[in-house]
């Protein structure tokens, strides 16, 4: 319930003590909303509108709203902000169960589904450093995958995607039976669970990340061919490092004193 109100809800602040923390989303998912009700210790609301968006022409949401002061001090304290957050939200300094608090995150800023080609994949989009910094090193830790973050040049936002067997690994491990959820994506997490990679279908190894010796070493090689046999990397990946390093489209180390590097 946490992980699902910091990355959907807002917490507003009135005059004085009043205020409101409040979660929108679509009405067809009301339920999660009336079992965050049944969670609360504290009074509640819940109504449905209908409205004109950017997105629909007729938009048909359902809103949970929490006046209490209390509950909003509880809340703000463990990490929901009040006023925009997108960029700031992390996971809480306290104990807490992170399966559970990701599949919160997931259902309400992530995806999970099949793409085009018919692989099954989890993904979250978000602008919070910290919580696609979060994600890439529990999913580690689930499945072996290593990720890495940077912001796309569109809109400044993460991409943390996972696909086959790793999507499935860490679908099934955020959505147990019995877990609270999105009915569909809870549904989704099933689904892609019967997925069977097709015979034939190569495994990709594991990515090599390059080391700073190695970086150090290309650019004062500067051949690709030399440096592929002295690096044991195939020539195209030497290519392609020592013209990120080159041009400025990748990290640039910093050379001992003294090496003369083209």
């Amino acid at each position: 319930m946490f992980g699902f109100i910091q990355a959907d809800g807002h917490l507003a602040q009135g005059a004085g003590q009043k205020g409101r923390l409040a979660v929108e989303i679509n009405a067809r998912d009301i339920h999660i909303l009336r079992e965050f009700q049944q969670l609360t210790p504290y009074n509640s609301s819940i109504r449905e509108r209908t409205r004109e968006t950017n997105f629909a022409a007729r938009s048909h949401s359902a809103i949970w709203t929490v006046s209490s002061l209390e509950a909003r001090t509880i809340i703000n304290g463990l990490g929901v902000p009040y006023g925009k957050k997108s960029l700031t939200i992390k996971p809480p300094r306290t104990g807490f169960s992170r399966p559970d608090y990701l599949r919160g995150i997931i259902d309400a800023d992530g995806s999970l589904d099949w793409t085009a080609q018919g692989w099954p994949f989890l993904s979250l989009t978000s602008a919070g450093t910290a919580l696609a910094a979060y994600l890439c090193h529990y999913g580690k830790k689930i499945t072996g995958a290593e990720r890495t973050i940077s912001r796309n040049k569109r809109d400044a936002v993460y991409n943390v995607c996972y696909y086959k067997e790793t999507a499935q690994q860490l679908a099934a491990h955020l959505y147990y039976p019995g877990c609270l959820s999105l009915e569909h994506k809870k549904a989704n997490a099933d689904s892609i669970a019967t997925w069977v990679r097709p015979p034939g279908m190569k495994i990709a190894p594991p990515r090599r990340r390059w080391a700073l010796h190695e970086d150090l070493r290309l650019l004062e090689i500067g051949d690709p061919t030399a440096a592929a046999v002295e690096l044991g990397r195939s020539e195209s990946a030497c290519r392609q490092r020592l013209w990120r390093l080159r041009t400025g489209c990748g990290p640039w180390p910093n050379p001992p004193t003294g090496l003369n590097l083209p």
